[in-house]
C-alpha cells in the first residue's frame, strides 16, 4: 500500500477544501468537507495509479513559515 502526502487549503471564495499531491500530475480535488475530499482524492489515486506507478515530479519536503515586517 502506497501513502501520498495531500495539501489541503480552503478557498475563501468558495468556502470548498481543495486538495492536491504534490508532483503527481493530476491528483487534485475539491470538496464540501474534508471526509469528502479525502475520498475524492482517493478515487483520483486509485484512477491514475491504474495506468502504473506515478512519474513523481517533486519530492514535498514540507512547509516553511517565512516572517515579514
Amino acid at each position: 500500500m502506497e501513502k501520498y502526502t495531500a495539501i489541503i487549503e480552503r478557498c475563501s471564495e468558495t468556502k470548498l477544501y481543495v486538495g492536491y499531491i504534490p508532483g503527481f500530475p493530476g491528483a487534485h480535488s475539491q470538496a464540501d468537507t474534508i471526509d469528502e475530499l479525502h475520498k475524492n482524492l482517493k478515487e483520483v489515486l486509485e484512477m491514475l495509479l491504474e495506468d502504473g506507478p506515478p512519474k513523481i515530479e517533486s519530492e514535498f519536503v514540507g512547509t516553511q513559515l517565512v516572517e515579514v515586517a
